[in-house]
């Protein structure tokens, strides 16, 4: 590592989260004593930040500076603003600081920071041209982690809520940090061997090709020399991005599954929201993209972790868009979908992943296919799905505005609630 103008290169940036934050902070202090000197960590402690209190470490070298900041609202999205993205640019433009290492308070998501960093301006410009994300790293309990991600404890009964509003699951986001993890650090040990499997079996799932390595005896450079030259980096995919990434195994491991739902027929959406509950019980994860008979022109975006459910606009299908309006549509997303284009349908369809650790995949497929539309609901055509009452027709925004705090698929439309 030098000390090259960041003018000319961007600053290697590694990111590690995690929903114990112990566990997060030896993972960070790792690779931060590989070389202090060079190396700046960052932590916001966000266990006050409901009350408008944030605590900021910044350690580099033989400094280590403790802030306490004081915030207008209260909130994740506040912090990142105001505080986080300011102070990697600073960083990145150090000459001395030749790596930046950010320990990710367990209420933060690593996919929501890297949209910020991508998306969010600074002084008219994103941070993305300033950072390179080489890495993120998540650490798991192997004791607890399984419980918390199926459960349906909610951050705030844990004292570990973003902002006063925060609804999020503690699975939402320890399933999140997982999923989107190019390195995976264990930490501690499981009760038994059933399930150390088990956790193992679900994140090789969420996450097929990150390598791991246990906490005890970490070497963080040694575990990041082994992420594929492939793997996510801070990429975030979007709602219409790709949904088995990494191509995980689709057959069953100590009782861990993937299903995989592809149907080209319409939802029903009083039935669908009806059969939703079987995406929450026994299920680690549900992802996808699925198509309301009553709402023909938009995608929904689908997601569970645990016992919690969110629903986001996904933007338009390709069918309801004009030809002229493709410019704006990714490469990849044109490919995807002249493969599976349909003469009548487009690229409408339903496609749907679910991680079950205790359901039975059969039932989850057969509750699905019953909230379809029938042949007779199918032949009345569109006139008559827009008669349909329609339980997901109903949004509401952040009340912060563009928020990055948000999941992407609410970053890419608005956040709906069951």
């Amino acid at each position: 590592m030098g000390t090259e103008s960041s003018a000319n290169r961007r600053t290697p940036l590694i990111m590690v989260a995690g929903i114990r934050a112990e566990q997060v902070a030896a993972a960070a202090g790792a690779a931060w004593r590989e070389d202090p000197a060079g190396t700046a960590l960052v932590h916001h402690d966000l266990r006050e930040v409901t009350q408008g209190v944030v605590r900021r470490l910044v350690r580099h070298g033989d400094a280590e500076t403790t802030e306490v900041l004081e915030l207008a609202h209260g909130c994740v999205s506040c912090t990142l603003r105001l505080d986080m993205l300011p102070l990697l640019r600073r960083l990145a433009a150090a000459p001395d600081v030749a790596r930046i290492v950010v320990q990710l308070d367990p209420a933060l998501e690593p996919e929501t920071i890297c949209w910020a960093l991508q998306n969010v301006l600074v002084d008219d410009r994103p941070l993305a041209d300033d950072v390179d994300v080489r890495a993120v790293v998540t650490t798991v309990d192997l004791a607890t982690w399984l419980a918390d991600a199926t459960g349906e404890e909610e951050l705030v009964e844990r004292g570990l809520a973003g902002s006063a509003d925060d609804e999020r699951t503690v699975a939402q986001v320890a399933v999140g940090q997982v999923e989107f993890a190019d390195a995976i650090v264990l930490a501690g040990r499981a009760g038994d061997r059933w399930n150390q499997v088990r956790t193992e079996a679900v994140i090789a799932r969420l996450t097929p090709n990150a390598p791991a390595a246990h906490l005890d005896d970490l070497e963080l450079s040694a575990l990041l020399a082994e992420v594929p030259a492939d793997a996510r980096r801070g990429a975030v995919d979007g709602p219409q991005g790709r949904l088995l990434r990494g191509q995980p195994s689709l057959d069953a491991d100590a009782g861990v599954s993937v299903v995989l739902f592809e149907e080209r027929r319409p939802f029903h959406p009083e039935r669908l929201h009806e059969a939703i509950d079987v995406l929450l019980d026994g299920v680690v994860r549900t992802r996808g993209r699925v198509w309301v008979a009553s709402q023909p022109d938009v995608a929904l975006w689908l997601e569970s972790a645990g016992g919690g459910l969110g629903v986001a606009h996904a933007g338009p299908w390709l069918a309801a868009l004009e030809p002229g309006d493709w410019a704006d549509v990714s490469a990849e997303r044109q490919v995807r979908a002249s493969l599976t284009w349909d003469d009548y349908y487009g690229d409408r369809m339903q496609e749907l992943v679910v991680i079950v650790h205790e359901a039975d995949p059969r039932d989850i497929v057969h509750a699905l296919r019953r909230a379809l539309l029938t042949d007779d609901e199918l032949a009345a055509g569109q006139r008559a799905w827009a008669s349909y009452d329609d339980p997901f027709g109903e949004w509401h925004t952040d009340p912060c505005g563009d928020d990055p705090a948000e999941t992407t698929a609410d970053a890419a439309g608005e956040t709906g609630s069951r």
